[in-house]
């Protein structure tokens, strides 16, 4: 997830329990046109091919970061399984709609801790891989947090990413082929990063991120991809993506919100996230007296509100995020407990946090809902989605556990951010074409099997 301003991340130190251990399918349709298409003739329909896509816990380290990316300790991540290159290699990558420019780590490089070359992309033995030269287009491209840089000695490109601890790793901005279902193989450029990659025994080896965002470099746009959806389980069950067009069936009906765009480029705007309008909050049906302008972006931009599958859990920028909390607070004080601890806060940012009896589950059906109001469409977070136990925490018998919405402020970051824990259970649709969001509640497991039959 990009936002406004460089933000570091710090790197999982303790595994969560396997909150999202939940298989998904990817079905891709075959609208999507080669990268070096440009005619707009209909194309014969091939039959949909189905890729795993699975939410995974990612180690410690793992991941260079754009500078963005939000400061966690705890991630869970959506990955999915690509072929790259000539002959094809399967690699695991993130799938983040937050990023753009996809990477992989690429071997050689020097592995730390339980690393496995196994999980690295190996370009030497692609017979199609190709560096960037310096003065391509691509290597000028101003859309990315860091400009790509060019090497003196090589004349070939490079990028720079951030790394999970705040330190920096870069590595060459390159092109090879992904194969990607029945579609004619797909060039596209990508970072092979050298930096090494730190796993751990609880963890899954992740080769890289797939940049998912509206920006120039990202596989979406080199893909010229104009649709697609997803459904993320909230347990082991299927769900499904749909990467290209597609008509979706009745029992989705998908209620829409336009993408925002400023008339005019602002400098903490981020205009290639999917940013929608966050018009209001409400707690148990009650709406929070939050004004309009704290919901909406500022004069110089900060302030959207962007929809990111790179990022676990919610944020809202403080002066919502406290209004949030006194009226959570303020509803379940009859059924749960405060933490009553003002120097403590989970990740750094989420401090609405509660005592529940060890080993038994809060009452999640007497919690009060969350709903997220947008134009034209609503997000409502319910039941088990509203709280996480924090792994390892006691007090004196009790566990801990926090309110899945953060506070922006501390991390810091200028901008609302709605994660993919938010997203569970939840059709979400990104309509380029039309410049819009589609949501719609449904049981993945359910939409998977149906949408299984059909296609």
């Amino acid at each position: 997830m990009r936002a406004s301003a460089p933000v570091e991340q710090v790197a999982i130190t303790t595994m969560p329990p396997p909150l999202l251990a939940c298989l998904l399918l990817l079905c891709l349709l075959a609208t999507a046109r080669p990268w070096s298409a440009a005619a707009d003739a209909p194309r014969p329909a091939a039959k949909p091919r189905v890729f795993p896509l699975r939410a995974r816990q990612v180690p410690a380290g793992s991941l260079p970061r754009p500078p963005s990316k939000l400061r966690f300790h705890h991630n869970v991540s959506l990955t999915v399984s690509l072929a790259v290159g000539t002959p094809p290699q399967n690699v695991t990558m993130v799938l983040d709609t937050g990023s753009e420019l996809s990477w992989l780590l690429c071997a050689p490089s020097r592995q730390q801790g339980n690393a496995s070359a196994a999980s690295s992309f190996r370009p030497r033995a692609s017979r199609t891989f190709a560096a960037v030269p310096c003065g391509s287009a691509q290597c000028s491209s101003r859309d990315l947090p860091a400009p790509p840089s060019c090497d003196g000695a090589t004349r070939r490109c490079r990028v720079s990413l951030s790394y999970a601890d705040g330190s920096a790793s870069d590595g060459a901005l390159a092109t090879d082929v992904f194969a990607v279902g029945d579609a004619p193989p797909l060039r596209s450029a990508f970072g092979c990063m050298s930096s090494a990659y730190d796993s751990s025994p609880d963890g899954v080896a992740t080769a890289g991120l797939l940049g998912m965002n509206r920006g120039a470099l990202s596989f979406v746009s080199q893909a010229s991809t104009r649709r697609f959806s997803y459904c993320i389980s909230d347990r082991d069950d299927a769900g499904v993506l749909l990467l290209g067009h597609s008509d979706l069936p009745p029992f989705l009906p998908l209620n829409y919100t336009p993408l925002y765009q400023p008339a005019l480029p602002l400098p903490y705007f981020d205009r290639v996230a999917y940013s929608v309008q966050l018009l209001g909050i409400r707690v148990g049906g009650k709406p929070l007296p939050i004004p309009a302008s704290v919901l909406a972006p500022d004069h110089t931009g900060a302030g959207q509100t962007m929809v990111d599958s790179g990022t676990q859990f919610t944020f809202l920028l403080g002066d919502a995020y406290s209004a949030l909390k006194a009226e959570f607070l303020k509803q379940t004080k009859p059924v749960l407990p405060a933490l009553g601890d003002p120097n403590f806060a989970f990740q750094e940012a989420f401090d609405t946090c509660f005592r529940v009896p060890a080993g038994r589950p809060p009452p999640s059906a007497r919690l009060p809902a969350v709903s997220l109001l947008f134009k034209g469409a609503e997000m409502l977070v319910a039941g088990d989605r509203l709280l996480y136990k924090v792994p390892g925490e006691r007090r004196g018998g009790d566990g801990v556990w926090c309110l899945t919405f953060g506070n922006a402020d501390m991390v810091p970051l200028t901008a609302y951010v709605i994660g993919h824990h938010r997203q569970m259970n939840l059709w979400v649709e990104y309509d380029l074409e039309r410049g819009r969001v589609g949501l719609a509640p449904v049981k993945c497991d359910v939409a998977s099997e149906r949408l299984g039959l059909m296609l």
